[in-house]
């Protein structure tokens, strides 16, 4: 499946996607707070792409003027998520390249998910999670709607071994019709 939005198109990854996605992946300023660590090598982005980018909600943030993937936006499900328990649940969870910092990027492609999420798949709840550190995606998480619920103290991450506290919001789909005069 492929969404757009205005300025973007969010479809599957392929490999040859992983030239382009490396050059954001390898920055520490990108995965560190998102909980993985830099990627060391094109090989490894290829790897991440065939191993770990695999689900049917997971998709390639790419400019509509050239489709290049510059991040990633993913609807996870429960098994996939530590979040989202429940068959009408998801949870996103988002990373983008550095230059695309600050341009509203995220929150277009964010919205996009949860239309698709809330109206396509009709979950009743999508949760996502930050570093209490993270601004950029607390503030993601805000414009889109998600409203805070708990913190996670000392949460230890299974990629990177940091052990940080996070915290937990939520977007009930009812809230997400409100928003959007649905």
């Amino acid at each position: 499946m492929t969404l757009e939005t205005e300025r973007l198109i969010l479809r599957h990854f392929v490999e040859a996607d992983a030239d382009h996605l490396y050059t954001f992946a390898c920055d520490p300023e990108v995965g560190t707070p998102c909980g993985w660590p830099a990627h060391r090598s094109v090989d490894e982005t290829v790897w991440v792409i065939n191993n770990v980018f695999t689900s049917d909600e997971c998709y390639a943030i790419c400019l509509k003027e050239d489709n290049r993937a510059i991040g990633v936006i993913e609807l996870k499900r429960p098994g996939r998520s530590d979040l989202a328990k429940g068959d009408d649940e998801g949870e996103l969870g988002f990373w983008l390249g550095k230059p695309f910092w600050g341009r509203g990027i995220m929150p277009e492609a964010a919205n996009e998910v949860l239309r698709h999420a809330f109206t396509d798949l009709k979950l009743k709840r999508v949760w996502a999670g930050h570093a209490v550190y993270n601004d950029k995606s607390r503030r993601v998480q805000e414009k889109c709607g998600f409203v805070y619920q708990y913190t996670v103290k000392a949460h230890r991450c299974d990629l990177t071994g940091e052990v940080r506290d996070e915290c937990a919001n939520l977007l009930t789909r009812e809230s997400w019709l409100e928003r959007n005069d649905v």
